[in-house]
């Protein structure tokens, strides 16, 4: 029962994780840069995404333009498309795979088959969150080293928006969901290692006084 309760918990973290993940691959506020201007009225606050660019007015008008044009991207902003694009994949898989493999669902056959897809589920989700983490790693590393540059003009200046922490924050459910299923598939097989099947051995002494009388018999 506490390993089934805590098959659920993970399948709860996932599901939090994949729904953060998609979220983050599609919301246009990867970096932020706000510019108050000279007048409040002319106030706008940029932001950049991994699929688009919006700029939002104080006067209440929101504008976003699509990147239609791969190759003249950055590297780190492709190899994030790719990566969470990926992310969003794998932790869809974990999700039907871990639902077969759970124990409090009546799918996926016998105990075995059950503990290997939660197994194959949670390996699956392990993949998704390092595919999450290493994006979004770079994405904040290259805002840094951006923001710490003298030489980069402060209005070209960004900060890491929410779609990075909503990126950061899904990652880690994905790891903490993908561990606890590993972990319990685990020590299931390895309680099947310690305490084998108990096999019938009879007493030698009682065959062979067995063997003795039958032969007796015949004498």
């Amino acid at each position: 029962m506490a390993s089934a309760s805590l098959q659920f918990f993970a399948f709860i973290l996932a599901l939090f994780g994949v729904f953060g993940d998609i979220a983050a691959t599609l919301l246009p506020n990867w970096k932020v840069n706000a510019d108050v201007g000279s007048n409040i009225i002319t106030a706008i606050t940029q932001m950049q995404g991994l699929w688009m660019d919006c700029t939002w007015y104080s006067t209440g008008m929101f504008s976003c333009t699509l990147k239609y044009s791969i190759l003249s991207l950055p590297v780190y902003i492709q190899a994030a498309r790719t990566t969470m694009v990926l992310s969003c994949i794998l932790s869809a898989f974990g999700i039907c795979i871990t639902t077969v493999g759970m124990k409090c669902t009546k799918l996926g056959g016998d105990s075995d088959s059950k503990s290997h897809a939660c197994f194959a589920g949670g390996i699956c989700f392990i993949l998704a969150g390092i595919s999450g983490l290493v994006p979004t790693s770079w994405y904040t590393r290259e805002i840094i080293s951006n923001f710490l540059d003298q030489t980069i003009p402060e209005s070209s200046k960004h900060e890491p928006g929410g779609a990075v922490y909503t990126g950061f924050i899904s990652a880690g459910f994905l790891l903490i969901a993908g561990v606890i299923f590993c972990t319990s598939c685990f020590n299931k097989q390895q309680g099947g290692w310690i305490y084998p099947p108990k096999q019938h051995h009879f007493p030698s002494a009682q065959q062979e006084s067995n063997a003795g009388y039958n032969l007796k018999d015949y004498v």
